[in-house]
């Protein structure tokens, strides 16, 4: 007894040391909230202290954490989830585009296409200086390049520049009137390297036909206009606005040191290169960044290390910046897979022309390029499309991984094909799979654009999402927005069903929606390496919330589909409503 007396003295002296726990700023109770920790059931509530997780719980747990100046919410048995990270995003040029002429990938006749441009025109929306500029073009259009021409290339388009911007942001199509602005003719298409003249659509005295590829379409995309740094802010701040009502708090944005006049894929960096980042800046100091963004860094794929250093100097431009970090690079290792682009690298080459795409990374020394990011502690993002590009992507860290005691998580982007063999590596190599899932559908880009070019094998490993899961990939969820829609609910719901117009596009390779809840949340905050701070709802990490309008655990896929955001939180602050 006489030990005893001192051990209760102790502790209790120590417990008077303990202070107690503040009163929570806002509570948020009477729930179903997904905390996006691994294991950890549905609870009921949540509080929030200075902007930070302070406890997830019961509603009796919480609401003992609450004071006479907590604001309490009651959810009325609504979901509550951690915000929504997009892991590939190009918010900005998206919000631009949205502000004009916009196709949004709609394949319109000809005659309509027409009229509904002079309506565009006449309401003030289509101008880029003196030029008519039409983003989200569907690459339906491509291989009408010949009607196109022979519409848009006489009467009032003889003299006036029209150029339509491919929604893959890779292709384009421009008048004659353009091209004879920017001396494109026979002559300098015959004159091109035989990769480069791949990229120009041409009759067969070299006659351009209006439809560009590439570096190619870079340089009549970059003979545009550029809005003025006035508009591109509004485009930034419409871009945070869009994100946010979609429940998005956090992206990486895939190339934000390219501006409008840069090259993407001949991408040569400078310590001027700052593309978007200007713009990120003006609205955290405006307080109005109510977003993380990952910036990436661009780089050519043939990049040597020596070339990183300059990457260095702009990211040392924006430090401090709040809301914005720079986790490491993004390299483009191919194209596109679709008719007639076919720039993907494939390892069967496609079947109309016999050749294997381009592969823009160079095999011999890319592991070389993925260790001097390392060593600084950068993360490689990757742009492969093809089986073949997959493949040499995975080479490359592959190499890192003999040399490196610490690996980063790289990162692939797309993934529209993956050979079998390669499934594994993801997770041997610590490789995120960083999939666009609203694109895995039946539909003219994958059956008709497609299929007729490449192996059967090939074709049914289309997007292959489960198989990458159940080989142990992480997946994370992205919307390479301007390609495709931002709301991650769509492709959370097309995951799972992979239905279009045209079917049910490799119905084995679905992905349920648990698993995409993952891949939207704490999967994609590893992939920005934010994961210490937010993708899921833990004591210390920040009060990035959302309040969906129905149950996401119990709906149908269709109605999942449609899920909409009552309430965004950035920072435990109210950052959306929709309007009453």
């Amino acid at each position: 007894m006489q030990r005893l007396i001192p051990n209760l003295l102790a502790a209790a002296l120590a417990l008077t040391a303990v202070p107690a726990m503040a009163a929570a700023d806002l509570v948020l109770f009477n729930g179903k909230v997904f905390t996006a920790e691994p294991g950890q059931a549905l609870a009921q509530a949540v509080a929030v202290q200075d902007g930070k997780i302070l406890q997830v719980g019961s509603d009796a747990e919480i609401q003992a954490l609450a004071d006479a100046n907590t604001q309490r919410i009651d959810l009325a048995g609504k979901v509550l989830m951690p915000g929504l990270i997009d892991t590939h995003s190009h918010p900005v040029v998206a919000a631009f585009d949205s502000m004009g002429a916009n196709l949004q990938d709609e394949v319109k006749p000809l005659a309509e296409l027409e009229q509904w441009i002079i309506e565009q025109d006449q309401a003030g929306r289509a101008r880029a200086g003196d030029v008519i500029s039409i983003a989200g073009t569907s690459s339906a259009y491509w291989d009408k390049a010949r009607e196109m021409g022979q519409r848009f290339n006489q009467g009032r388009w003889a003299d006036q520049p029209l150029v339509f911007s491919g929604i893959d942001g890779h292709t384009g199509w421009a008048n004659n009137a353009m091209l004879k602005r920017l001396k494109i003719d026979a002559a300098l298409v015959k004159g091109l390297s035989e990769q480069d003249r791949s990229f120009v659509g041409h009759e067969a005295d070299f006659t351009p036909n209006g439809y560009f590829a590439e570096s190619r379409w870079d340089k009549i995309r970059n003979e545009i206009p550029a809005p003025s740094q006035e508009t591109m802010l509004k485009a930034a701040r419409e871009a945070v606005k869009i994100n946010n009502q979609y429940g998005v708090t956090a992206w990486m944005d895939a190339a934000a040191n390219a501006g409008s006049d840069d090259s993407l894929f001949d991408f040569k960096a400078t310590a001027d290169s700052t593309g978007v980042l200007p713009l990120y800046r003006a609205l955290a100091e405006k307080g109005e960044l109510s977003a993380h963004v990952a910036a990436l860094m661009l780089t050519n794929p043939k990049s040597r290390p020596q070339d990183l250093e300059v990457l260095a100097t702009v990211m040392k431009q924006f430090e401090g910046v709040p809301n914005l970090t720079f986790p490491g690079i993004k390299v483009f290792a191919d194209g596109i897979l679709e008719f007639p682009g076919q720039t993907a690298a494939v390892i069967v080459p496609f079947k109309n022309s016999h050749k294997n795409g381009q592969l823009l990374i160079d095999p011999e020394h890319f592991g070389e390029l993925v260790v001097a990011a390392e060593k600084r502690g950068w993360i490689l993002h990757m742009h492969a499309v093809g089986d073949r590009a997959v493949r040499e992507a995975l080479n490359g860290v592959a190499y890192a991984r003999k040399l490196s005691p610490t690996p980063v998580p790289h990162s692939i982007a797309h993934l529209q094909l993956v050979n079998p063999k390669e499934f594994p590596r993801f997770k041997q190599l610590g490789v995120i799979a960083s999939m666009q899932l609203l694109w895995a559908t039946g539909e003219s880009y994958t059956v008709e654009l497609v299929k007729p070019y490449i192996s059967a094998f090939a074709y049914g490993y289309q997007y292959p999402a489960r198989s990458l899961h159940n080989a142990g990939a992480v997946i994370a969820g992205g919307s390479d927005w301007p390609v495709s829609s931002p709301n991650p609910f769509n492709a959370i719901a097309q995951a799972s069903t992979r239905k279009g117009p045209l079917g049910v596009l490799n119905a084995k390779e679905s992905l349920d929606r648990q698993s995409m809840f993952y891949a939207y949340t704490l999967n994609a905050a590893k992939t920005l390496r934010l994961e210490q701070q937010i993708g899921s709802l833990a004591p210390g990490k920040q009060a990035d919330l959302i309040i969906l309008d129905r149950d996401v655990f119990k709906v149908s896929d269709d109605e999942l589909f449609d899920t909409r955001v009552l309430k965004t939180f950035f920072a435990g602050k109210q950052v959306y409503a929709p309007a009453s």
